[in-house]
């Protein structure tokens, strides 16, 4: 498999490469055997970047989520309305409802973060929900994820969110954190939304359901920005026995987690802005 990765939306924005920047996250994903979209973002840059970019909106072939935040999900309406039917893949916790709590002065201010949208107005404009908790093929040598096993001690994920799980309020578990997995002739290719399971854990279970043991690149968000400084640690301990040749970071990065990971990788890191890509 051989094919381009591009950041559709990110925070900041390429020097010189057009579009705009948005708290949010989507990447286009080209390949020799169709056209997938990654994410849409807030939903404010989605269309306009693509259409920035030169890529046509109406190659796309499918959609695919990560999970069911509105900085990932926030562009579905816009896309649906120029694809009309297409199917979106996800896993079925896509719509628990989720938010974030704050403690501050001795008050707690909570706020939700779930997906914006009703799964009724997503299917009027034209969503063919494809909901799935495990490991699926997309299409010959391109997977998406399913749900990933946590097995690393150190990859705790963020404190300050939460989920309704069975009526009560408890650290969201993240089920529907997904990333996509690609073989091509230099090697496995991990595409991440928001690794809110762990960069590591994500890296494992590829090697584990693809039997492929070489990992050419990592690229996309890795909620590093929200770590502790020992998981950081850890993580970038890890990251070198594999030996990565590409490690391109967007979104809840985060421009501290990136610095360090630039000054660890030199060569090999990519600040993964909108307008930035990665060839395969």
């Amino acid at each position: 498999m051989r094919g381009r990765i591009t950041v559709i939306c990110e925070n900041s924005v390429a020097p010189g490469r057009g579009g705009i920047g948005e708290h949010g996250f989507a990447a286009l994903l080209e390949t020799e055997r169709g056209n997938y979209l990654f994410d849409t973002g807030k939903g404010e840059g989605l269309i306009g970047n693509l259409l920035a970019f030169d890529k046509d909106p109406l190659s796309i072939q499918k959609i695919l989520l990560s999970h069911g935040h509105p900085d990932h999900t926030g562009g579905l309406a816009a896309i649906l309305d120029l694809l009309g039917e297409v199917e979106v893949w996800a896993h079925p916790g896509i719509f628990m409802n989720r938010f974030v709590v704050k403690k501050s002065g001795g008050r707690e201010e909570k706020r939700f973060v779930g997906i914006k949208f009703q799964r009724a107005y997503l299917e009027s404009l034209g969503a063919k929900f494809v909901l799935d908790r495990g490991f699926k093929e997309l299409t010959q040598d391109i997977y998406l994820s399913g749900e990933i096993p946590r097995k690393s001690p150190f990859e705790t994920g963020d404190p300050r969110l939460f989920a309704e799980v069975d009526g009560k309020l408890v650290p969201d578990p993240f089920p529907d954190d997904q990333s996509i997995f690609i073989q091509s002739p230099l090697g496995l290719v991990v595409l991440l939304g928001c690794a809110h399971s762990g960069t590591i854990n994500i890296l494992e279970y590829a090697i584990e359901k693809t039997g492929v043991d070489r990992v050419y690149a990592v690229f996309g968000g890795t909620h590093l920005d929200f770590s502790s400084p020992a998981q950081m640690d850890e993580t970038i301990r890890t990251l070198k026995k594999y030996q990565i040749e590409k490690i391109g970071v967007s979104h809840c990065t985060g421009p501290k987690a990136a610095s360090r990971l630039f000054q660890e990788f030199g060569d090999r890191f990519i600040f993964g802005q909108v307008g930035e890509s990665l060839e395969f």
